[in-house]
Order: structure tokens, then C-alpha cells, then sequence
């Protein structure tokens, strides 16, 4: 029997094996019960919103620039897409716009990127030795990782720029930010959508550990009320033809 079961109880068992397809995945779960000391319910929760595809699917290049096992875990703590369903969007908005709307929800944005993290802060202001000022979107710090974790928002598309603005806030807070005790800081870009292939092309060569990732959220668009009456008068010419 792999030792890895004896640590986990009978009724968690019997649930990842009736959920899991494949060991990989049953082996994923088995792991996220030990490390995070998981009920039944919270099992349940993370089978249900599958947690292993999303792991799955983030891009990032964590495995090939950090050494091991540092490099194992920042590779679980990325997934894709994030679900940020529990704020709301009113028709066009920016990326300082999503900004403030995370800080506000800061506890569900939190419990959204998972265990381990911490908020540092947003709009932090990294100035160089030249007295040149930066600001990344929000900075947080990962517990068991030992590292800052800079998070860069955007509203549209991911497009290969992103990297570049990314990678300097990573090197700036490694710079400014690290401390002697700390590992290396890592960036994460949340955006709207992505091409994998174009992420990847994006990553390669890059020796700053980068993660990307697209995020789900409510958007509520509010209608004038010409658009109303316009929708009114075509349902009306529609009946009467």
C-alpha cells in the first residue's frame, strides 16, 4: 500500500476514487488533503470546482527558473482560469477599475488565490536608484513558499508586452523588496483570455519566474434607455411584418 495512503482517511479515498479519472489526478487530490489538512467538505469543494484541471492549465515557466522544490510549489499555486465571480463589473471598466474592486474584496480575493498567501499591498511604490518611481498592481507574499508574489492585472487579451512590464516589477521587488531569508519573488498575470501558444513563445527565454493566467468574472452592463426603446420599436416592426 503507498504510504501516501495511509495518511489520508477511508471516506476521502473513496471520494477521489470515484471522482478521478486518472492516478495523476487522484495522486493531485490525495496530496491537497495532506497538505492542507482537508475536511471531507473542502475535498468535496475543490474536486467539484476541478482544481486539477485549473492547476493544469496555468502557463507559467516556475519549474525551469526556480530550483526544487521551490519550483514544484509555485507550480501549485497557480491555476486557470481564477473565478472572480464575486465582484461585479459596470460596463466599461479599466484595469485600475478591477484593481479597486479586488482590494475591496480582498478576504474572497484571498481565499480565491488559496492557502498561503498574504496581502502586502497594491500600488506600492518601487522606486529605482536613479529615483524613478514604479507601481505594480498588487504585491502579496506566500507563506510556504517564502517569496513575494507580484500580481499584474489586465482587462483585455493577454498580448506578449505583458511579459516584459511583468519581469521588471519581479526583478524590482527582488531588488527593493527581498529580503536575505526570502526566495525569489515570483509575477502572475491575470488577464481576460489567452492563446496558449502565444504565452508559451512569450515565456521562452525568460529567466524571471512568470505565471499566466485568465480570470471569470460577473459583468453587468447597464442599458440606456435608448437602447431600450430601440429594442422596443425592432420587437414591434418584427410583429407587425
Amino acid at each position: 500500500m503507498p504510504e501516501i495512503l495511509l495518511r489520508v482517511p477511508w471516506k476521502h479515498q473513496t471520494h477521489i476514487v470515484s471522482k478521478c479519472k486518472t492516478i495523476q489526478a487522484a495522486l493531485f487530490y490525495l496530496n491537497q488533503v495532506i497538505e492542507g489538512n482537508m475536511s471531507r467538505s473542502e475535498l468535496e469543494h475543490i474536486i467539484d470546482a476541478n482544481l486539477y484541471e485549473h492547476k493544469a492549465k496555468a502557463l507559467n515557466n516556475f519549474g525551469s527558473t526556480l530550483p526544487q522544490p521551490q519550483g514544484s510549489l509555485a507550480e501549485e499555486i497557480i491555476k486557470d482560469p481564477y473565478n472572480l465571480d464575486f465582484i461585479s463589473m459596470e460596463g466599461k471598466f479599466d484595469e485600475r477599475d478591477l484593481e479597486n474592486k479586488l482590494a475591496e474584496n480582498v478576504t474572497r480575493f484571498l481565499l480565491e488565490l488559496g492557502k498561503g498567501f498574504a496581502y502586502v499591498g497594491r500600488q506600492m511604490e518601487l522606486v529605482t536608484p536613479s529615483g524613478k518611481s514604479y507601481f505594480p498592481d498588487m504585491v502579496f507574499y506566500h507563506i510556504k513558499l517564502k517569496c513575494y508574489v507580484v500580481i499584474e492585472l489586465k482587462v483585455v487579451d493577454f498580448m506578449p508586452e505583458f511579459i516584459g512590464k511583468l519581469n521588471f516589477y519581479v526583478s524590482a521587488a527582488d531588488e527593493l523588496l527581498k529580503g536575505e531569508d526570502d526566495n525569489p519573488s515570483i509575477g502572475i498575470l491575470l488577464c481576460k483570455d489567452k492563446d496558449s501558444s502565444v504565452v508559451e513563445w512569450s515565456l521562452r527565454g525568460v529567466t524571471t519566474p512568470l505565471g499566466v493566467a485568465s480570470y471569470q468574472l460577473q459583468e453587468v452592463y447597464e442599458r440606456t434607455m435608448l437602447e431600450i426603446k430601440q429594442q422596443a420599436l425592432e420587437e414591434k416592426e418584427g410583429i407587425v411584418r
